[in-house]
């Protein structure tokens, strides 16, 4: 791991120090906090802590074991995430096998792919052919009912959950230019976090006093002050954490900005699917707090574009 890396995490490690401190003393001030403020934060807080350290003392094993060990990490969420997605939403016995296919099979097949570096192949495994078995395999079973929308819930929870996950760990395979002395887990380590403050930045300025709801039906915490106001805060802090990547200022804005969108855009597509079904959490990571799904809408979303756009700055 290259020094400017580890810096990058040391200081995420502190802000979340500093971020857990004033959590506790503001929940301690009971009279003068509101409860539905402060829980929907601890929340976003505790799930990135559990996030973060994890990935952080992944990526610092990184150079020892290669990326594998990050691949079983984003296996890992996105076979959670993918549970999480498949018990909301209806199901039928005979989608049992289908399921099981999806979560043991189609998930193992991808990462394998993403750590061998196999773009041409993982790019495509689940678009181009697990899109395909998954109707395949319910025909099979000989339940026709609702047979469309089956097959249509278990392909769009791979695209989410595992296809568009699986591209923030294939974030390291990416070539760093020759006289750069930058590796790529710096790279890795900027989308985490860009995507994180994004998060936790639209929600904080969805308080403000004037609110314009971009949908209150689908989800009544995102506003345009809050999307507008959080993508210009974090296009300034992606700038100033560019010395961390190989991008320059201009570049680090840039690809915060497109972070920033597409992480909102997942937050409310995700919200759309737990309206649908009356819920209001896809699970409990934490006893008392949302799914991981909840933490990792955002990551799901940017993963492809940000890795695209790295892709196309460096060549």
């Amino acid at each position: 791991m290259d020094i400017r890396s580890l810096i990058l995490i040391i200081i995420v490690l502190a802000m979340l120090a500093i971020a857990s401190i004033v959590s506790i003393y503001l929940k301690r001030q009971k009279e003068n906090v509101d409860k539905n403020t402060m829980v929907p934060f601890i929340s976003r807080l505790i799930g990135w802590w559990t996030l973060f350290t994890i990935l952080a003392a992944t990526l610092i094993l990184e150079p020892f074991v290669g990326n594998s060990l990050t691949c079983i990490l984003f296996a890992c969420l996105s076979f959670w995430a993918m549970r999480e997605f498949l018990t909301l939403t209806p199901t039928r016995p005979a989608d049992h096998f289908t399921m099981f296919l999806v979560l043991f099979f189609c998930t193992i097949v991808q990462y394998v792919l993403v750590a061998w570096n196999l773009y041409g192949l993982f790019s495509i495994f689940i678009p181009a052919y697990a899109f395909l078995l998954v109707p395949a395999c319910i025909t099979l079973s000989g339940d026709p009912t609702h047979f469309l929308e089956r097959a249509a819930k278990i392909d769009m929870g791979m695209l989410i959950c595992i296809y568009s996950l699986s591209f923030a760990p294939a974030i390291l395979s990416i070539k760093m230019p020759e006289n750069s002395n930058i590796s790529s887990i710096g790279l890795l380590v900027f989308f985490v976090v860009i995507a994180q403050i994004s998060d936790v930045l639209q929600y904080v300025m969805s308080l403000f006093p004037i609110r314009h709801y971009i949908s209150r039906n689908i989800n009544s915490s995102k506003t345009w002050e809050g999307i507008i106001g959080s993508t210009l805060v974090v296009m300034i802090i992606g700038a100033a954490l560019a010395w961390a990547t190989p991008f320059t200022y201009l570049y680090g804005a840039l690809l915060s900005f497109a972070i920033s969108v597409m992480g909102a855009a997942g937050s409310m597509t995700l919200s759309a699917v737990k309206r649908d079904r009356g819920v209001k959490d896809y699970g409990t990571l934490v006893e008392g707090h949302s799914g991981i799904l909840d933490r990792i809408d955002s990551l799901c979303f940017a993963a492809p574009i940000f890795y695209h756009l790295s892709q196309l700055i460096l060549k």
